[in-house]
């Protein structure tokens, strides 16, 4: 049984904390960035700042993204979340990762990507909203 497949039918959505929301769309998102040719090489990298959500490279480029996921759009979009601070934010573990992984791959391009997912009450994707180059 999937990630997503799990949360939806054993726990259903409505009943998900916030961290394990964010984990079911950390799991679609990886499979969207799948789904482009990337391979996760890394997930909730972890910092004294925080935590890079995935990691992803396709060959020739590293995308470092965050991601955002809400229930429904009531409280507004995803990405509406993704401000100045945590732009900033994700530039300082980026450059802590490339520090620290002797064993990350060799990229010539690196890259900031935003990634929004909004599920219905039921657990249904109602959107995937991709940012490529979001700062």
């Amino acid at each position: 049984m999937d990630c997503h497949t799990f949360f939806h039918t054993v726990l259903g959505v409505d009943s998900l904390s916030r961290q394990d929301l964010g984990r079911l769309g950390e799991h679609l998102a990886a499979a969207h960035f799948a789904r482009l040719g990337f391979d996760v090489v890394d997930q909730n990298y972890r910092t004294r700042w925080g935590e890079i959500d995935l990691i992803a490279f396709d060959g020739g480029t590293i995308v470092f993204c965050e991601v955002k996921t809400r229930r429904t759009t009531a409280t507004g979009r995803p990405l509406e979340a993704v401000h100045r601070a945590k732009r900033a934010q994700l530039r300082r573990m980026a450059v802590r990762w490339l520090i620290e992984r002797d064993d990350r791959p060799f990229a010539s391009e690196l890259r900031f990507d935003a990634v929004g997912i909004t599920l219905d009450r039921q657990g249904n994707l109602l959107a995937l909203e991709h940012v490529e180059n979001a700062w």
